[in-house]
């Protein structure tokens, strides 16, 4: 009896232990020393870890051009952030290859020596942030959550859970978490025309937007600043065409002869004129021309 009670026990406790390894585990800090930049990552059977990133993207701020007023407001929000004044979670919204993320990397670097980390962190697990936050808790660093290219289908979980996110616990943490999202959509949600009839007109000429909008408009409007990208037009397009190539150590003459196959590249892509794709030529001609990558 005694020897089928103990075989009996060892079967159990390998059963525990085969159930506890698939359970969600809490999250386990980092080595915080490894990087100023880590991102968030779920494992087969749910569990979380952060990642050092091993590689940062090297971009200061001076790199980035014709998005001064922009650059201004974001720089200024994460000085605040990290000398502990009052900051705010910021969204970024516009036409894409304009800045939006480059200009949280080129933060990264500018105030990384000042206690500045940053979070990379998916769509699908921002349900995850508060286990996020209660590991960063009570470190001395500051910490931008970045969520890049957010948006959401109506009807998706992830919309609800980070406007509660938002609101509670990121906000109790304030002094020490911040968010920094970049998206394509204004409101983070698609927009449809049939929406405007729900607009109402009050008798003194008031308007006012109908549930489905104030839904929508709601999640944004947690973010406490709001910065909007625009498309380059021909001459910024050019100007930042010449400052990328200007890094690669390309001189002046070749810059102004390279003009018109820096607009053809751009043609040839739609003709988008942003930044991503001005660098993308600066790259190409660099390289044909045997200059040094940076």
């Amino acid at each position: 009896m005694n020897e089928s009670f103990e075989r009996l026990l060892q079967r159990a406790e390998l059963l525990l232990a085969r159930i506890e390894a698939v359970l969600p585990q809490p999250l386990s800090p980092p080595d915080w020393g490894a990087s100023v930049a880590f991102r968030y990552r779920r494992r087969h059977g749910g569990h979380g870890v952060l990642e050092p990133v091993r590689h940062v993207a090297h971009i200061t701020l001076d790199d980035l051009r014709e998005i001064d007023a922009q650059k201004e407001k974001i720089a200024r929000n994460t000085l605040q952030f990290v000398q502990g004044k009052p900051a705010n979670n910021v969204l970024l919204t516009g036409a894409r290859g304009t800045g939006k993320s480059s200009l949280i990397r080129a933060c990264l670097h500018a105030y990384a020596d000042q206690g500045l980390r940053l979070i990379e962190v998916d769509k699908a697990d921002l349900t995850d942030l508060p286990d996020i936050v209660d590991v960063v808790e009570g470190r001395p660093e500051k910490f931008i959550v970045y969520c890049d290219d957010l948006s959401f289908e109506d009807g998706e979980a992830g919309y609800k859970a980070l406007k509660s996110i938002l609101d509670g616990s990121v906000s109790s943490s304030a002094g020490r978490v911040l968010i920094y999202a970049t998206s394509n959509r204004r409101h983070l949600l698609p927009e449809y025309m049939s929406e405007n009839l729900s607009y109402t007109h009050t008798p003194d000429g008031e308007v006012h937007p109908g549930e489905a909008v104030e839904e929508k408009i709601s999640l944004s409007e947690r973010f406490g600043l709001w910065v909007s990208f625009y498309p380059f037009s021909q001459d910024e397009y050019l100007a930042i065409v010449a400052q990328w190539l200007r890094a690669f150590g390309v001189n002046e003459e070749a810059i102004g002869a390279a003009r018109q196959q820096a607009l053809l590249w751009a043609l040839e892509r739609g003709g988008s004129r942003s930044g991503r794709v001005a660098h993308q030529f600066a790259r190409d001609y660099a390289g044909q021309h045997g200059l040094t990558l940076i």
